[in-house]
């Protein structure tokens, strides 16, 4: 499989997994907890199978960035946080940060 696709199972799976935290209510829900564990699990155990093609930092940068904006688009839309221009720039910034990164690393294995 492609370690990119790796790469992406592991993003939602860890977008999953942070989005059941806000409802586990500290651990104290059964499923949403259970949520919790599969998807923080896939989402490590797909990162280190992509890691073993892609470079930690590309890996990584990709990962927690992408994860991040999606995750707080998740609180926008799901569980309506509050969205405004700061957060919008932020947003922008995070995943600028992650194409720039990306882009560094083609050519250099």
């Amino acid at each position: 499989m492609n370690p990119y696709a790796f790469l992406a199972i592991a993003i939602l799976s860890e977008v999953f997994g942070s989005s059941m935290l806000k409802v586990s209510n500290g651990f104290k829900r059964l499923f949403p907890s259970i949520g919790v564990v599969i998807g923080m699990g896939l989402a490590f155990y797909c990162l280190s199978l992509s890691l073993i093609t892609i470079p930690l930092g590309t890996a990584y940068a990709i990962w927690s960035g992408i994860g991040t904006a999606l995750t707080a688009l998740v609180g926008v839309i799901v569980y309506k946080e509050s969205f405004n221009l700061k957060k919008f720039l932020g947003l922008v910034l995070i995943i600028g940060g992650v194409v720039v990164l990306k882009l560094s690393s083609e050519g250099t294995s």
